[in-house]
């Protein structure tokens, strides 16, 4: 294991009116947080070090962890399924979810601890994804906004080599970080740019639950949704609901009404059984009922493709027809079997099944 990576970071600019013109604000997430000299943002992997330049990242070349396995994971649906995705992530991350069930790796730096990883840079990253016949790169695990230059870098080079990139986020980035990420142009009609998909957790429908479960906003969030569909990746949501938290009907119904109106009624949304973890375990395991309730308030809302993860029923991970009901992907825990499907649509009746199927 080697320990932090320092490596100039991008995103951020001099505070003019400070002393020296030595503190800085970082404009990588929706904190943009003022750092003085030798401390850090919020993160805790980017440190203001004037005698190096300024902002540093403390993790670049550095990822924590590193698997290749099924893209449904992430969890993606309706991106390449039934091939490989190499998922990589650093220590570090802007939010503190009391409930996060990564907590080992996103959380030390935030609370002064060491930051530790293996040495790999972008160009050791892309050949090994190849190497294991992975169709596409996965930044994941803790928050890859955190660790941006490592993800712009490395999915620079993935893109010349053929291979699709993946974010697994919760979304709190800045605009600015979203659009050196986007098309390689501002007009959208040019396509994706270095980033062609993601699931983003959408972790409640309220602010009170953002700032005091999450150290967030919720506000950033749904805003960030909405300009990576204007930036033409394809999106999908995830939800953990957590009993007494955040699976009430109004918010759950709040929530639903959001991804069908401003994101689309073809937008998947991944309903995900919460367990006890992390700080938060006077919580009990998610009731089946609740995963159902809250698969029918999204099909009440207008959604064509809901999901239930992280728990065991009929027909939970299918992709089913909305327009005949055919079971056209058929899911049983990771794997897929896409027999109903047949050129991007339904092969019973030929209706269109959203997603990115090549």
């Amino acid at each position: 294991m080697v320990e932090s990576n320092i490596h100039p970071a991008r995103l951020w600019k001099p505070l003019k009116d400070s002393p020296g013109g030595e503190v800085i604000q970082c404009r990588l997430c929706s904190h943009f947080c003022v750092i003085k000299p030798g401390a850090r943002g919020k993160c805790g992997v980017r440190e203001n070090r004037p005698d190096q330049g300024g902002l540093v990242t403390l993790v670049y070349g550095l990822p924590a962890a590193v698997n290749v396995g099924p893209v449904e994971k992430k969890p993606l649906y309706h991106f390449l399924p039934g091939t490989r995705t190499f998922s990589l992530g650093t220590m570090g991350c802007n939010m503190s979810c009391t409930f996060c069930q990564n907590a080992s790796l996103s959380q030390p730096p935030r609370l002064g601890g060491r930051i530790t990883g293996h040495s790999a840079n972008p160009a050791d990253l892309v050949a090994a994804a190849l190497d294991s016949g992975s169709k596409s790169i996965s930044y994941t695990y803790s928050e890859p906004t955190v660790f941006f230059e490592l993800v712009e870098d490395t999915a620079r080079l993935a893109r010349a080599k053929g291979l699709k990139n993946i974010l697994v986020t919760n979304g709190f980035m800045s605009p600015d970080c979203l659009e050196a990420l986007g098309p390689d142009s501002p007009d959208s009609t040019v396509g994706p740019g270095l980033i062609q998909a993601a699931n983003v957790d959408l972790k409640a429908f309220s602010e009170g639950f953002y700032q005091e479960r999450c150290g967030a906003r919720l506000a950033p969030v749904l805003e960030n949704l909405k300009h990576m569909r204007a930036l033409g990746w394809w999106i999908e949501v995830t939800t953990l609901l957590i009993p007494g938290l955040n699976d009430g009907p109004q918010e759950l119904a709040e929530l639903a009404a959001f991804i069908a109106r401003d994101l689309g009624p073809d937008t998947p949304w991944h309903l995900s059984r919460f367990h006890p973890d992390y700080k938060l375990t006077d919580r009990p395991v998610t009731p089946h009922e609740t995963l159902l309730a809250a698969r029918e308030a999204g099909r009440a809302a207008g959604l064509r493709y809901v999901y239930i993860g992280n728990a065991s029923g009929p027909g939970f991970g299918d992709t089913v027809c909305p327009a005949c009901q055919a079971v056209v992907l058929e899911r049983q825990g990771f794997r897929t079997e896409a027999g109903g499907l047949a050129k991007g649509g339904c092969a019973a009746c030929g209706a269109d099944i959203p997603g990115v199927w090549a």
